[in-house]
């Protein structure tokens, strides 16, 4: 980034001089490895401005570059010019950034926030893998954003009211017999959870035995009294009933406390929580003032509707003819509690899987008919189901893969992998510990992150903890390996500007870390973090290389050795950081 800007301005240079022509309109990529180079600009784009070949342009510019830049020659390909770029250029940002540790990370902050919403639970049962791609997407892109330079809320929106928690309530008074998390030593979410199970289990004994009895399938899947008495026992929730409400706060609070822990350990955070039970009459207001500006419309019935036809869509009901809202309703009217509680907000990130692609269309969209300014930056970052060698995950029958028990699972598996390389000699039970949860999650996260959002991913525990390839611990390893050449070093690290000629792999390596700022801002404009996650892998790839190519600590050149020895401490910063955006640490031994 830092060479490409130094290009980008000579080259601009080099337009105005020859041609006379101003554009910041200038593509650089990397050279192609089969191409001498370091740069190359993309000539076509150019073309019907300059009245010129592509092949005439280039000529032009390249020698300009050469005899006016720190461009040492050139080469072209159709209609790609090639830019071979002097080592001074490379040391120059070498000896800037070397000592930052924050290196790739923006030092200003926007103005301007953006909202990113994950997790989003219902609060009838535990936290799951579906649950841990979605927590991982809206954590990772939120340290992507404050890296690019945005003020960053982490929020999520909790589904604690409704039908299903109702029936854990229901089977807890049924079938309980006043036991607690704290009785059965169960975290509080799969107490509850396993009501909800039980619910399911009741239910679906009675419609058989109603089936039995001589009704329709249809009558006893309604009839089933469990599921009347928990219809009964949400409108007495909605009248405010204060036996109902007590045990509603008492079972949901049991699940916050369970979903607190999970979070912990996934390594993720929230600066603000907001409940259905608080956002479900919002809305309301919005409705009535788009009613009178012609946004919405009323049927006969009495219920409102948009009609979004012209734009593509369909017709959507934002209130029900008896006057009470729906999901839609409560969207629009939480987005626009969130911009007055944070006023800086100019945009919000939806973290939701891709089931609810148009609803989310449709809302932003809604949003904007109503004329809020932010509607503009609202984006849905939609992603793919995970799935199990084993096959696909189901909540209600109990066989949904429960987030903490992957977690643990991760855990075991990384402990069995590090016994047998047999590294971690020396280490006290709790840094061995330390390291086994490090390189376990650090897997999952990755396996997870590296993939496209959109993708749908077929998770294997056990191929996410490999030590070779595309992996969270392939790259721990190569930081852990940079830790042990810091640790061996004898020598003061020199303090002055190098100035030397650099080896292909060093001159490799450099331009790697130079490009760690442009993945993060592409990461952040494209909300995608297997950017940074592919990234990183090609920077570890790009280290090996020089590791197993020249010596470091053995070199024979005191000014080979330092140099190495701060280029290796300089690639150790920027795995570090790169990681932590995936929200995976390090570890200095494994």
């Amino acid at each position: 980034m830092y060479i490409q800007k130094i290009i980008r301005d000579n080259i601009k240079t080099a337009l105005n001089e020859i041609f006379q022509f101003n554009t910041d309109n200038i593509e650089l990529q990397q050279t192609k490895k089969e191409f001498e180079g370091d740069v190359t600009l993309v000539v076509f784009p150019m073309v019907k401005e300059l009245k010129s070949s592509p092949k005439e342009i280039a000529e032009k510019i390249g020698d300009y570059l050469v005899a006016n830049s720190s461009v040492v020659s050139y080469n072209i390909v159709s209609g790609f010019l090639n830019l071979l770029i002097a080592d001074e250029h490379y040391l120059s940002f070498f000896n800037s950034v070397k000592e930052n540790s924050e290196y790739g990370f923006s030092d200003t902050v926007s103005d301007e926030a953006v909202m990113v919403e994950y997790s989003s639970p219902n609060t009838n049962k535990p936290l799951h893998l579906g649950h841990i791609r979605n927590n991982l997407l809206g954590y990772s892109m939120s340290e992507i954003y404050k890296a690019s330079g945005k003020k960053v809320y982490k929020t999520q929106i909790i589904n604690d009211r409704g039908i299903h928690i109702c029936k854990s309530m229901i089977a807890w008074l049924d079938y309980g017999n006043g036991e607690t998390p704290a009785s059965t030593n169960l975290k509080g979410d799969k107490f509850v959870g396993d009501y909800y199970i039980k619910f399911d289990q009741v239910y679906k004994k009675e419609v058989e035995e109603l089936i039995k009895s001589g009704v329709t399938e249809e009558e006893a899947k309604q009839n089933a009294p469990i599921l009347l008495r928990a219809k009964e026992m949400l409108i007495h929730w909605e009248s405010g009933d204060m036996e109902v409400v007590e045990l509603w706060k008492k079972m949901n609070g049991w699940v916050y406390e369970g979903f607190e822990e999970t979070y912990k350990n996934l390594g993720v955070d929230f600066d603000s929580y907001y409940y259905e039970s608080d956002t479900y009459l919002l809305g309301k207001e919005f409705i009535s003032s788009g009613l009178k500006s012609g946004v919405f419309y009323k049927k006969d019935d009495g219920s409102v509707w948009c009609d979004l036809t012209e734009d593509g869509l369909d017709e959507k009901i934002v209130l029900r003819a008896d006057g009470t809202a729906v999901y839609m309703t409560q969207d629009i009217g939480t987005a626009v509690q969130r911009v007055k509680d944070c006023p800086d907000i100019n945009s919000m990130v939806y973290t939701v899987g891709n089931e609810q692609d148009y609803h989310f269309k449709v809302l932003f969209l809604i949003l904007k008919k109503l004329g809020f300014s932010w509607s503009e930056n609202l984006f849905h970052l939609s992603y793919g189901m995970v799935d199990l060698p084993s096959g696909k995950m189901k909540s209600r029958e109990g066989t949904v893969v429960d987030a903490d028990d992957l977690m643990q699972e991760m855990t075991s598996t990384a402990k069995e992998i590090s016994k047998s390389l047999g590294k971690l000699e020396g280490l006290s039970e709790d840094e061995k510990n330390n390291v086994y949860s490090t390189v376990g999650l650090g897997a999952l996260k990755y396996y997870i992150l590296k993939v496209d959002p959109k993708k749908r991913i077929l998770f294997d525990p056990k191929e996410s903890v490999d030590f070779q390839g595309n992996t969270a611990s392939f790259i721990q390893y190569s930081y852990a390996r940079i830790q042990s050449i810091l640790n061996g070093i004898n020598f003061e690290l020199s303090k002055d500007k190098y100035d030397r000629k650099l080896e292909d792999k060093e001159k490799e390596l450099i331009k790697q870390i130079d490009l760690f700022p442009s993945a993060i801002a592409a990461a952040a404009s494209s909300h995608n973090p297997a950017l940074v996650a592919n990234y990183v892998y090609d920077l570890v790839k790009s280290f090996n290389s020089f590791y197993q190519s020249l010596p470091i600590l053995k070199s024979a050149f005191e000014d080979k050795k330092t140099f190495r020895v701060e280029l290796s401490k300089l690639v150790g910063i920027t795995i570090k950081n790169a990681l932590s955006l995936l929200g995976i640490g390090v570890v200095d031994r494994m």
